[in-house]
């Protein structure tokens, strides 16, 4: 039996309203075979007086610093990453759509091992940012499925530092791509699930008509019944307000009762739809319970590029949809790929981002915040019931740089731990 314990914390579960800045008391947390078995102060004592020796324990002190669970990043293309200088990449009008064209006419010299040598180095450097759980979609509108293959083979290496889901994505449509050989998007997309993907992807706004990207709506929701997936969409990535494909995507998940699995992503549309459609909308919403995942500065960057002034800020209504009872995390997105030539990993950045975007400074949304990194990303991506800080489940947790919820939003703070199945990952 191997027994850690970590002293002196101030403990920030992510849980909405449980983070007050001035009111965390310091806390211990005793870790038993990598799972939780007790928080509180004073285990020390305690461990002692129930007959335990402190001497053939691991005690580690945490100095007051500020622990909350593993950061989760919703949302990012590891089969992209590092690729915005190859030759032919280079996205010149910075929109949604050029990126995928670029992408499409530079993608078909990838490699396995190249891919795989490029993703280790980018969930390193979300790894180091106290990222421990990454969902990234894979284009599969490649006949080889080489993005698929890699990200598969890096899920089961890397399993015991990093949890994975891989979306079967087909980021040239479903419908509007066709293989070498005649296959469609769709084809590839549900051999990517026949081959282990998690979550079944779609992008119904890239399709060349209103016809084939409802289709396509109608396709992802039967895929992820059919096999028992989660669905992860990229839904109207658009400024236009008539790009309505995540009302449609909200009502199929209500329909067959699988609300909680699906996620619509970007859903930049709601950012220049009027208010009587989206209080319309927000009843079915809550009613089917689907997540959202933003991208802040990838869709910052993105978005606007037809506005002079007013320019949209680019993303869904972050605010508006918390403050409506609706599930909504964050993802980095890109790293230096032909859609956004930053990015870094680091989601507190990311978390700064959409707080300033949305609005969302008040003292009482601040001290809440850590929840789009935590509970929030666990939630969407499925896995709410063995993440937390809570007895009983696997010992995963970072330790941040601050001493509160708000100090850590306000300095921006680094990660000076992380701990997973109880064991130290780095310091």
């Amino acid at each position: 039996m191997t027994t850690t314990l970590f002293t002196n914390a101030h403990i920030a579960t992510g849980e909405p309203g449980s983070t007050a800045a001035s009111t965390l008391p310091l806390q211990d947390i005793l870790v038993t075979d990598g799972v939780f078995t007790a928080f509180g102060p004073g285990l020390a004592q305690q461990y002692e007086a129930q007959g335990g020796d402190l001497a053939a324990i691991e005690v580690v002190d945490l100095g007051g610093k500020l622990v909350c669970p593993p950061f989760c990043d919703t949302h990012l293309h590891l089969d992209y990453v590092f690729t915005a200088r190859k030759p032919g990449a280079v996205n010149e009008s910075g929109t949604l759509f050029e990126g995928i064209q670029r992408w499409s006419e530079t993608k078909s010299d990838l490699t396995v091992d190249e891919i795989k040598q490029r993703a280790k180095i980018g969930i390193k450097k979300e790894m180091l940012h106290g990222v421990q759980l990454i969902r990234s979609h894979a284009d599969v509108t490649d006949p080889n499925l080489t993005s698929l293959k890699a990200l598969l083979e890096l899920k089961e290496e890397l399993k015991d530092t990093v949890t994975l889901q891989i979306v079967s994505f087909p980021q040239e449509g479903m419908y509007s791509y066709e293989g070498p050989h005649g296959e469609s998007g769709a084809e590839l997309v549900e051999e990517g699930l026949k081959m282990g993907a998690d979550c079944v992807g779609g992008i119904p706004h890239f399709e060349q008509c209103r016809e084939f990207g409802e289709h396509s709506m109608h396709t992802v929701v039967e895929l992820a019944s059919k096999y028992d997936k989660l669905i992860d969409v990229h839904c109207d990535e658009t400024d236009d307000p008539n790009s309505r494909y995540v009302e449609l995507l909200s009502a199929l998940a209500y329909k067959a009762g699988i609300g909680p699995k699906v996620t619509a992503s970007h859903t930049c549309s709601l950012g220049s739809a009027d208010n009587a459609y989206f209080f319309h909308l927000t009843k079915l919403l809550k009613a089917a319970h689907i997540n959202f995942a933003c991208a802040p500065t990838e869709n910052l960057y993105l978005q606007g590029r037809q506005d002079t002034f007013p320019k949209r800020r680019g993303i869904t209504r972050v605010k508006e949809l918390t403050e409506a009872g609706v599930n909504v995390s964050l993802g980095q997105d890109s790293m230096q790929d032909p859609w956004y030539p930053l990015g870094n990993g680091n989601m507190m950045l990311i978390l700064d981002y959409v707080l300033h975007l949305a609005q969302m400074m008040s003292f009482e949304e601040i001290d809440d915040a850590l929840k789009f990194l935590t509970v929030n990303g666990a939630t969407t991506l499925g896995l709410r019931d063995m993440y937390g800080l809570e007895t009983g489940k696997p010992a995963n947790f970072i330790v941040l740089d601050a001493d509160s919820v708000f100090n850590a939003v306000y300095e921006r703070c680094s990660v000076l731990r992380s701990v997973r199945a109880g064991r130290t990952l780095f310091t």
